[in-house]
């Protein structure tokens, strides 16, 4: 996080273009001008700056006052993160309840029509960009049929297409992540095992497969929230969500560094407790990794647990 306040911060720095000169518009004195330029600390050196802005972070988690609204940034992002977070969970959720099953069809229905159907859907939605698809449902359902509304977020049908619209391209990639590790585990020995003892299909797969399979599918669902995160910029701007994305397209256009150094710091927050949520999610998933971890003293235990179960066998 802190390599990612150091590279946005030098970025926003040496990006062409004045924020002071923003503010004050085409009717300005050189005397105002550097008042202000002094005022709001832009007059000192790089590195000056740069420290300065990390040392309010981290001592007082002060991301500082927006030059376009006036406010403080944090308090902006208090209030509009909520937003962006139930936006990326709801269509995380959508993509796993979406993908999962569809890419357990085409893994256990292998080069039949319904394979070729699943897959051949989740290739065209794959290369339909998130902002295009966003775009032609809000045409389409909106404009058209005037079936959902436009913009905003007051009613609950109001969520309904910047969920689908994020969630369908990472649909496809969860289906065919899906399919590809499920074929690999319905081919080891155990599955065949369990067959040969007349288990059911639907329990082989739920309960054996599954859980083996989980893995890599978790790791992208991980993976996706962060890419919504950072692309929430398009939907939100589209759908006109007041959330983080809404909020770092007014800094971008605005030149507002504060505001963009911030909305980027806050997804990489996002980022990096997603990899140690996912990380921990493993153990819970495969008891193989937690077993690595495990301590010796819960490895005695576990022991001698299993040692007076032996003797009772014997």
């Amino acid at each position: 996080m802190l390599g990612v306040i150091v590279i946005v911060f030098t970025i926003n720095f040496f990006t062409p273009g004045d924020p002071v000169m923003t503010m004050l518009g085409s009717n300005y004195t050189l005397e105002s001008y550097e008042y202000l330029r002094a005022e709001l600390g832009y007059d000192r050196p790089f590195f000056v700056q740069l420290f300065s802005y990390i040392w309010n972070l981290v001592t007082k988690l002060d991301f500082g006052v927006s030059i376009t609204t006036g406010l403080p940034v944090g308090t902006e992002l208090i209030a509009k993160f909520p937003v962006t977070l139930r936006l990326g969970l709801s269509t995380v959720c959508v993509t796993a309840l979406l993908g999962i099953p569809l890419g357990i069809i085409s893994s256990t229905k292998q080069y039949t029509i319904l394979d070729y159907g699943v897959t051949t859907i989740a290739v065209i939605s794959a290369a339909i960009p998130g902002f295009v698809l966003a775009l032609f449902a809000l045409m389409l359902f909106s404009l058209r049929l005037r079936w959902l509304p436009i913009t905003g977020i007051a009613t609950w049908d109001a969520w309904i297409l910047p969920i689908l619209s994020g969630a369908v391209p990472f649909v496809a990639v969860i289906t065919r992540m899906t399919r590809t590790s499920m074929l690999e585990v319905i081919r080891q020995d155990y599955i065949r095992t369990a067959r040969s003892k007349g288990l059911r299909e639907g329990f082989i797969i739920r309960r054996h497969a599954l859980p083996n399979a989980l893995i890599p599918i978790v790791t992208s669902l991980g993976i996706q929230l962060g890419h919504i995160a950072g692309g929430s910029l398009i939907i939100e701007t589209i759908f006109a969500i007041p959330g983080m994305g809404l909020y770092m397209y007014s800094g971008i256009s605005g030149r507002d560094h504060l505001i963009i150094n911030g909305c980027v710091l806050l997804i990489s927050i996002m980022v990096c407790v997603m990899n140690l949520i996912i990380d921990i999610a493993y153990a819970f998933i495969d008891p193989r990794i937690k077993a690595l971890y495990a301590t010796k003293k819960g490895k005695a235990r576990a022991l001698k647990q299993a040692l007076p179960a032996s003797s009772e066998v014997a």
